[in-house]
């Protein structure tokens, strides 16, 4: 069998060893908490699923839909972006539907990046920010984030240091998996840098709604000339807890979204037609439902933060995101993150995210999703405290 070039420069990927582990436990009858994959566990709203119930009876709504997505579900981004940040979407030139923010963002990054191209993404980050450049043929380079580090001392170093000169920036604030969180004047900075540079900007909201302690996260759109050099994507997977609808959406440029759009066109048929409708439901309808998820997240992030603390593994509680970024104990830090993972797994019957997977800089630190009820959770930290 011939060698596949674009598969062969995807790297191997890291989760693999700790999920086959936990996998063999669970084989073997042991009951092992998975806080590791971050697929949210909480039903969709009920007047979510109704509505695409009802949709889905119909068989006009069967056939093809449209790539570029219904016009009044378009309307419906463009409306929840006045409402919310104030900000003007063109729903026909400037907004796309997506399946999911993660198809947006890596078709966008294919239909824009060519070979040699440059990409500057954080590391640590959601790995589909920098294996997308890699899937596209891009020359990714990475940029540290973390304590202790200056994002745009790092971000002005790599510029200067970079031949050709950089194509891309991709961002994520609140940010996955170390949930920094950034203010409207850290938008302001990224807009007036990459304009100077001529660097086109992809910014991911999948968190927007799920933040906690009275933190409300900027949109990127927020900024005047932002819809000059970038998009913002978003996600309903986390905020209306529909993650395997796989439903998202694409706005800011019109050359960005009109590349978006085009390749789209080759590739698939937009989302089917009953989930846009039942989207339109979510994004119109009332917002208490998504207060209440977030209010289940915060929930589970305070026991297992402060069961962290209670055992002595400082962890600082996160202000977005629906996970937590620990720092291994100094004393297992040597272990590394996936080594220091499969010990959780075989003797504190705990998953977690090898810290590692997410990028060299993640090696430190291990991530916790918050996909387990309370008595789980702290069900998990009475395993973490015999371990450690």
């Amino acid at each position: 069998m011939q060698e596949f070039r674009r598969m062969s420069r995807l790297p191997p990927y890291v989760f693999a060893t700790v999920n086959q582990i936990k996998m063999e436990a669970r084989r073997r009858g042991e009951d092992i908490i998975d806080l590791g994959m971050g697929n949210p566990d909480i039903p969709t709203p009920k007047h979510i699923v109704e509505k695409l119930v009802e949709a889905a009876r119909k068989g006009h709504n069967h056939h093809y839909s449209a790539s570029m997505g219904i016009t009044k579900l378009r309307h419906a981004i463009s409306d929840w972006y006045k409402r919310r940040y104030d900000v003007e979407i063109d729903p026909d030139e400037e907004a796309i539907v997506t399946i999911g923010a993660k198809e947006g963002l890596s078709h966008l990054v294919l239909a824009t990046i060519s070979p040699g191209d440059v990409v500057f993404a954080p590391n640590p980050t959601y790995p589909i920010h920098p294996y997308s450049v890699i899937i596209a043929g891009g020359d990714l380079r990475s940029i540290p984030i973390g304590p202790g580090r200056d994002f745009f001392e790092d971000l002005l170093t790599a510029t200067k240091q970079t031949w050709p000169t950089p194509k891309m920036l991709i961002i994520s604030y609140p940010h996955n998996p170390t949930t920094e969180v950034v203010d409207l004047a850290f938008f302001e900075k990224i807009v007036a840098f990459c304009r100077e540079h001529d660097i086109i900007v992809i910014h991911d909201f999948a968190y927007a709604d799920l933040t906690f302690d009275g933190y409300k996260p900027p949109s990127f759109m927020q900024v005047p000339g932002a819809k000059e050099i970038g998009v913002e994507l978003f996600s309903l997977s986390k905020s209306y807890s529909m993650p395997g609808w796989r439903v998202g959406f694409c706005v800011g440029n019109r050359d960005l979204v009109a590349a978006l759009r085009r390749i789209k066109s080759y590739l698939d048929y937009g989302v089917f037609q009953p989930i846009q409708i039942a989207s339109i439901i979510a994004l119109n309808g009332p917002y208490d439902c998504v207060e209440e998820i977030v209010g289940i997240y915060r929930e589970r992030r305070d026991v297992l933060v402060d069961g962290l603390n209670r055992i002595g593994w400082h962890t600082e509680k996160p202000k977005g995101t629906m996970f937590v970024w620990s720092r291994i104990p100094e004393s297992y830090r040597e272990m590394g993150s996936v080594e220091f993972s499969k010990m959780l797994i075989k003797e504190a019957k705990v998953a977690v995210s090898p810290g590692a997977g997410f990028g060299e800089y993640g090696d430190e630190y291990v991530r916790f999703a918050l996909v387990e009820n309370p008595h789980r959770t702290r069900q998990a930290i009475r395993g973490i405290k015999q371990v450690l």
